[in-house]
């Protein structure tokens, strides 16, 4: 990617609890998004989060949540990222997990290393 260049963003919303092939969705999805020449993906933990089903999760200790909410970033051109959504709605299916996706224009402002 270009300094001060458009690029699509791709947000994905999921469970820490969601699982794929005895491994966390999230970090298959990281694993995956390298394989695929992916600029780079960032994993949020969120604190509190509710969704379509209006469930209230949280990390309080009184509610002993083990299915807190994980956001996945993923930052790179538009060619890219088009081009790893088939895999990623794949791997969200084989799942069989709730979750949403949303994708949005971005502007680049990034420095190297050692600028």
């Amino acid at each position: 990617m270009q300094l001060n260049s458009e690029a699509k963003l791709l947000r994905i919303f999921i469970s820490e609890g969601d699982h794929l092939h005895h491994s966390s969705l999230h970090e298959l999805i990281v694993r995956k998004s390298q394989e695929a020449g992916l600029s780079g993906a960032t994993v949020l933990r969120g604190l509190m989060s509710y969704g379509a089903s209006g469930k209230l999760r949280s990390n309080r200790i009184l509610d002993l949540s083990a299915d807190l909410p994980v956001v996945i970033e993923i930052v790179d051109t538009a060619e890219k990222i088009t081009t790893f959504l088939p895999l990623l709605e794949q791997l969200l299916d084989e799942a069989k997990c709730g979750g949403l996706v949303t994708l949005e224009t971005v502007e680049i402002h990034w420095r190297p290393k050692g600028h």
